[in-house]
């Protein structure tokens, strides 16, 4: 298959290339490979021999299923800006290599108002979609040793998935288990990024060395790690910090849990670094996805208002201070969340730390 990404002209992405597994293949747009020249992206299956044509980026799969993360960069929240963004996602391609000589039209699908949930089931439905993905792809070899383990519960390559009564009982006690061991990891916290604050890189650096090298070291193999990271992130990033880079918080100033009865303030510094711009995120603290049915889930650089400084002020809580709707991300009262920090086209003062983001602190 064939992704075909667009120049940078009049436009631009952050696009990231994985593998089934999360494993990143590599990145697109100005910070990936093409660095912004556009370029055809070509996902290989596992064991493909035949002859890479030229003019195509390859990317070597062990799974035949993957999928991408393109995001279309917006200048600014205005209508005329949100339609160009637009207009330059839609300038992407997918296509069959068999058809790269007339490719078929794209189709694009506004899921605006869908509602879809991608969440992990911590239930039956996890090891039914585990069997559906042992089925299917093949076996990587540094997971063999999971062949005789799965067989035990009933999950076999060529063979149906049918527990019974008493063992859908074990797997029930069994995600349950796996669920809140890693609520306690993940509780814990991260490795600070900026001293004195509870805001933190969610990417576990053996976990990054491990992905970025293909899990090629003989002797790490960092399964806990990306077990913790897997259960509130999606795609795995090629050259982190490069187009973009996280920080996450899980705790406010006082060193407690955000709650959604509570109303709360993050002062953002003047002189971000950033080239792009950056966005606060607020996300549901129980399944790490977004809040739902509320009206917005960020606040951003480009539609925040700044103070007199340069700073902002951006309030989250069940309901907007007076005069602040603009720079204002709405909560549920009765559900806990948690916070991602995004920095487009991250500068050196963030790497340094010469620029530092102070703690969200509850202010009613």
């Amino acid at each position: 298959m064939v992704i075909e990404i667009p120049p940078a002209d009049g436009g631009s992405l952050n696009g990231n290339i994985v593998t089934l597994w999360q494993m990143p293949l590599e990145d697109a747009g100005p910070s990936g490979a093409d660095r912004g020249k556009g370029g055809k992206y070509l996902f290989l299956p596992p064991g493909y021999s035949k002859k890479i044509p030229v003019g195509y980026i390859p990317l070597h799969s062990d799974t035949f299923t993957g999928y991408a993360l393109l995001r279309s960069n917006l200048i600014s929240h205005g209508d005329a800006d949100v339609a160009k963004s637009a207009a330059y996602g839609k300038r992407i391609k997918v296509y069959p290599l068999s058809k790269a000589g007339a490719p078929p039209p794209t189709k694009f699908t506004d899921a605006a108002e869908i509602v879809f949930d991608s969440t992990i089931q911590y239930d039956l439905r996890f090891f039914q979609s585990l069997d559906r993905i042992i089925q299917t792809e093949p076996w990587i070899d540094r997971d063999r040793v999971m062949i005789d383990i799965l067989r035990s519960i009933g999950i076999e390559k060529g063979k149906p998935f049918k527990p019974d009564a008493r063992m859908q009982g074990l797997l029930g006690s069994a995600i349950a288990e796996a669920h809140g061991l890693i609520e306690q990891r993940y509780d814990k916290g991260f490795i600070p990024y900026f001293p004195a604050t509870h805001w933190a890189s969610p990417a576990v650096p053996s976990l990054v060395e491990a992905m970025q090298s293909g899990f090629s070291s003989p002797d790490s193999y960092p399964v806990d790690a990306r077990g913790l990271a897997y259960s509130f992130a999606y795609i795995g990033i090629k050259r982190l910090g490069a187009g973009q880079f996280y920080l996450l918080a899980i705790k406010d100033k006082a060193g407690q849990n955000f709650e959604g009865s509570h109303l709360y303030r993050l002062r953002v510094p003047p002189n971000a670094p950033v080239t792009q711009y950056w966005s606060l995120t607020a996300y549901d603290r129980q399944t790490h996805a977004l809040i739902k049915n509320v009206s917005r889930a960020s606040r951003s650089s480009q539609t925040a208002q700044k103070n007199a400084d340069g700073s902002v002020d951006i309030y989250i809580g069940p309901k907007a201070p007076a005069g602040q709707e603009g720079n204002w991300i709405p909560t549920d009262p009765a559900r806990g969340f948690e916070f991602l920090f995004r920095f487009y086209g991250p500068e050196k003062a963030l790497f340094d730390r010469t620029w530092k983001l102070a703690d969200i602190e509850r202010i009613d």
